[in-house]
């Protein structure tokens, strides 16, 4: 008995594999022929030029500088020393005046003055009084940059339009009816 509760597992398999697998591995083939026909080509163009290069490089060194076919007058010179160099001469005498410029004349600017800050001044609108920080939370290295973070209370959110705004007689809404940051509440869960 097999150890899969009697089932045979090949029952539906008659020893040849599907056509489209037979199909598939003779187009694989083919192409890897293809490939492999291609690999050898550069091989052997790549061997030729190697042959090539290295023809062409014994050519260079038979005809240059002591080489089999290097003229006799190469040699010569080869063997004689270097003419010597000429003697030094003084170096002219430095002129008199400095040199003119070659590009152009830079004259320096004249200090400029500081402007007066009178006229600036009414321009730029008067800050709003910022209210001192709470003396209760501790500021500094020992509390992290985000606990130290407070809204700013002159920013105060504006009423959402279409909300009526509440009258100095009537009583405040309820705080659970106040819309949220993106809109009304969610319901709660049932």
């Amino acid at each position: 008995m097999t150890s899969n509760g009697g089932r045979n597992l090949n029952a539906g398999f008659n020893g040849a594999p599907p056509k489209y697998l037979n199909d598939f591995s003779k187009a694989l083939a083919g192409e890897v022929r293809i490939l492999l026909e291609e690999v050898g080509k550069l091989r052997d163009e790549r061997r030729q030029l190697q042959f090539e290069i290295a023809e062409l490089m014994a050519v260079k060194s038979k005809h240059s500088l002591g080489g089999q076919y290097a003229p006799p007058e190469w040699i010569a010179k080869q063997l004689e020393p270097p003419p010597a160099p000429p003697p030094e001469e003084a170096p002219p005498p430095a002129p008199s005046q400095p040199a003119p410029p070659g590009w152009r004349t830079v004259h320096k600017r004249p200090e400029r003055r500081p402007k007066s800050t009178k006229a600036i001044e009414p321009q730029v609108p008067q800050a709003p009084v910022l209210p001192a920080p709470h003396p209760h939370m501790a500021t500094g290295s020992s509390v992290p940059a985000w606990a130290q973070w407070r809204p700013n209370p002159i920013l105060s959110p504006a009423p959402r339009q279409g909300t009526p705004a509440p009258f100095p007689g009537a009583a405040a809404p309820a705080p659970s009816s106040r819309g949220g940051l993106f809109g009304p509440p969610s319901p709660p869960p049932k």
